[in-house]
């Protein structure tokens, strides 16, 4: 497999989806963290990660929309 990836813009839907599952593995390691009761601050963490997908799923949202809007035009 190689490592080559085609470059995307900040509104682009893969980008949005691949940051999407980036913020989602950081929330697994955080939650790890906490039950181990390794990390003071995880949850500050956590609704921080929880907070950027959230925002992230809303401007997805908005592009998928703003996409199919264009097309049926």
């Amino acid at each position: 497999m190689s490592s080559y990836q085609h470059p995307t813009g900040d509104d682009d839907p893969v980008h949005i989806v691949r940051t999407i599952g980036r913020l989602a593995q950081m929330v697994l390691e955080i939650r790890d963290e906490y039950v181990n009761g390794r990390r003071e601050d995880a949850l500050d963490q956590l609704e921080r990660r929880l907070d950027e997908i959230a925002g992230l799923h809303d401007q997805l949202r908005k592009l998928r929309e703003s996409q199919e809007t264009s097309t049926a035009g």
